[in-house]
């Protein structure tokens, strides 16, 4: 009797057991798309949580090195900039971007690196489909507190007086003067710039459409991609410690002075940030889709978010725990470009947005105005004046800042992608950009909380049309990808 009830046990345990593998096999084989990860069959290091929220666990409280919380920010982007700045992109002014995207690498040879898929390739803009405004436009801000595009008005030649000619200043200067004033604004303008400016002739540069030219997945990757960000990181990169790896661990991050934390966490957004378009924009097949795309893009690709690319970039049990604070590096660059935004919302509030619409270029300057509004009532700006104050090593530590970010904007001309690279030159200018507003000293005035024009250098205060459009289209890139997170966690919701 008694074996019979070991007997009855048995089975009865071997049934529990079965049914037990059964349930487990369907559960894996639910997330099927993530057992390839780095660390499958590995015991998470976060317990039990799902894959949603250990992606997200680093997205709350304090953004650190800011006085504002991540909560805060979601709220304000996703419910008052991210429509105002998704509308203002589709504006011709800030749709048409002017770059050079055949220069040649500077650091290595890079015609192995070169992508032949469809995918990579950038559709030039027809010079008649271009507003009238750019047609002639010299690409250069005209003054410091008015801006106009386009070609100047004409004036009826003025015959002066006699007295007139008696009293007036020689306003003459001999040439090799006139050569050394240009000198002298050509040397402040590379001093005071934080990325490389496609300085070539009007031939080898092109317009691009950014809304004909979308910024998503295209096939780009594998070493070459991988090469890109291991010379931006080990070379150009600010180290947090003596081990240091192509991701930097940024759990050493408290190691690094103020301004050295900032350089890496910005360099860190704004790859993380690249990485959220990649996987929210991802090609899932090559086929041709019939209709409009949800991009508002007629073309080849079924394009759409892809959960498990977002989750193999970010999970923290793929990228060694570090993934979680890679996004929270996203919101520090949002309010880095913010401050930017308001420090130079003076500025940007007097520029003419000129296209030869007048219609157009009233709406986009009254929505410029819109945007700017909000940003300058956000109660907790990033504080850049407690930055490089500490006499000559702060100085020699702003200029390897600087030098350090004209090298990354350098590595932008090494991408194999023609599509990747116009976005990764465009995105760089624009911190770039923003760097020169919150640390050139062109943009400062006596009370850093007060917007005032009248109380700035106003000999300095100046940007050129693509930095202003730089500028703008990589807050928007920022925006578009915090509200993308929004997209994932709903997506990874059981």
């Amino acid at each position: 009797l008694n074996t019979f009830e070991t007997m009855v046990k048995l089975v009865c345990s071997l049934a529990f057991a079965l049914i037990i593998l059964s349930a487990s096999i369907k559960c894996h084989s639910s997330f099927s798309p993530f057992l390839h990860a780095k660390n499958a069959g590995q015991p998470s290091k976060y317990g039990n949580k799902a894959i949603s929220e250990r992606c997200f666990c680093e997205l709350e409280g304090s953004v650190n090195d800011c006085e504002c919380n991540v909560a805060y920010v979601d709220s304000l982007n996703n419910n008052k900039i991210f429509p105002r700045i998704t509308s203002l992109l589709t504006k011709n002014y800030f749709r048409f971007y002017k770059v050079h995207l055949f220069k040649k690498c500077p650091f290595w040879d890079d015609n192995e690196g070169k992508c032949s898929l469809k995918f990579c390739a950038v559709e030039e803009c027809p010079a008649d489909s271009l507003p009238d405004g750019l047609k002639h436009s010299n690409d250069t801000l005209k003054s410091s507190n008015r801006i106009f595009f386009g070609p100047l008005p004409k004036e009826e030649p003025c015959i002066p007086s006699k007295e007139d000619i008696l009293g007036s200043i020689n306003e003459t200067i001999s040439k090799a003067a006139s050569e050394s004033i240009a000198t002298w604004i050509e040397y402040d303008a590379k001093t005071s710039s934080f990325c490389v400016v496609d300085e070539e002739p009007p031939e080898d540069q092109i317009y691009v459409d950014l809304i004909v030219n979308p910024e998503r997945y295209t096939g780009y990757k594998g070493p070459d991609a991988h090469k890109i960000w291991k010379a931006i990181y080990e070379e150009n990169c600010f180290k947090p410690s003596l081990e240091y790896s192509l991701f930097t661990d940024t759990r050493n991050m408290g190691d690094m002075c103020f301004e050295k934390r900032v350089f890496y966490r910005a360099v860190s957004g704004l790859h993380a940030s690249i990485n959220i378009h990649l996987s929210l924009k991802y090609l899932h097949s090559a086929a041709e889709v019939p209709g409009v795309l949800s991009d508002g893009i007629n073309s080849l690709g079924n394009w759409g978010p892809n959960l498990e690319e977002f989750h193999r970039r970010f999970d923290p049990d793929r990228t060694n725990g570090h993934g979680p604070q890679w996004l929270r590096n996203l919101y520090f660059l949002y309010l880095l470009q913010l401050r930017a935004l308001a420090k130079a919302a003076p500025f940007l509030e007097n520029v003419d947005y000129y296209t030869g619409n007048a219609e157009e270029d009233y709406e986009t300057k009254e929505a410029v105005r819109d945007i700017l509004n909000i940003v300058k009532d956000f109660e907790y700006h990033f504080n850049e004046s407690t930055m490089f104050s500490g006499g000559q090593q702060a100085v020699k530590l702003k200029e390897e800042f600087r030098l350090h970010f004209l090298n990354v904007s350098r590595i932008m001309d090494c991408v194999g992608c023609q599509k990747c690279r116009l976005w990764g030159k465009l995105q760089t200018q624009g911190l770039g950009t923003a760097l020169k507003i919150l640390f050139s000293g062109d943009f400062d005035s006596p009370d850093p909380t007060v917007f005032d024009l009248r109380s700035m250098r106003r000999t300095h205060f100046k940007l050129t049309r693509n930095e202003v459009v730089a500028l703008f289209n990589a807050f928007g890139r920022l925006s578009d990808s915090i509200q993308a997170l929004e997209v994932f966690k709903k997506l990874a919701v059981p």
